[in-house]
């Protein structure tokens, strides 16, 4: 099956999930998520370690949810795709 450019997250060959983004929106996507996770890091971390995971729970469930909304569909690979 020929692959879509119009996903942000191709589907890894090996094993099951997402690769590294595959155009500039993908991209943003993760640079978004390393600069609040920054950001939550200097303003909750030195107040509060258990708000900042919960803070990092919510942020990298979100990631995943736009990694599945506008990635590959995923499913468990072999490589021969």
């Amino acid at each position: 099956m020929p692959r879509d450019d119009g996903y942000w997250f191709p589907a890894k060959r090996y094993g099951w999930g997402w690769g590294p983004p595959a155009n500039w929106q993908g991209w943003s996507v993760v640079a978004a998520f390393a600069v609040l996770i920054a950001v939550g890091a200097a303003l909750i971390l030195p107040h509060s370690r258990a708000e900042f995971l919960g803070y990092v729970v919510v942020l990298c469930v979100l990631l995943t949810g736009v990694c599945w909304w506008k990635g590959e569909p995923p499913r468990w690979r072999w490589g021969g795709d």
